[in-house]
């Protein structure tokens, strides 16, 4: 196994994030689903350099919050 840039991976997958004009993203926690070349199907972890498992953890749990719907609102809701 060997470390990977992930951007042309996330690139690959079509993946993009609502930023504002001088809006800064700090800090990344990715989450990935990786299927083997024998399928067997494994969750690998990166983040940005420097951040904590605490801030790990803060950012997974607050991420989970936003996919649930539950106490944060998505960027541009009106609620």
């Amino acid at each position: 196994m060997t470390d990977q840039p992930i951007g042309p991976i996330l690139d690959g997958l079509g993946t993009t994030i609502d930023l504002d004009e001088g809006d800064l993203v700090a800090s990344a926690f990715v989450i990935a689903k990786v299927v083997e070349p024998n399928g067997d199907v494994s969750l690998a972890i990166a983040s940005s350099e420097g951040l904590s498992w605490i801030e790990q953890n803060g950012l997974l749990a607050s991420a989970q919050q936003i996919v649930n719907q539950v106490g944060i609102g998505r960027k541009g809701d009106d609620d």
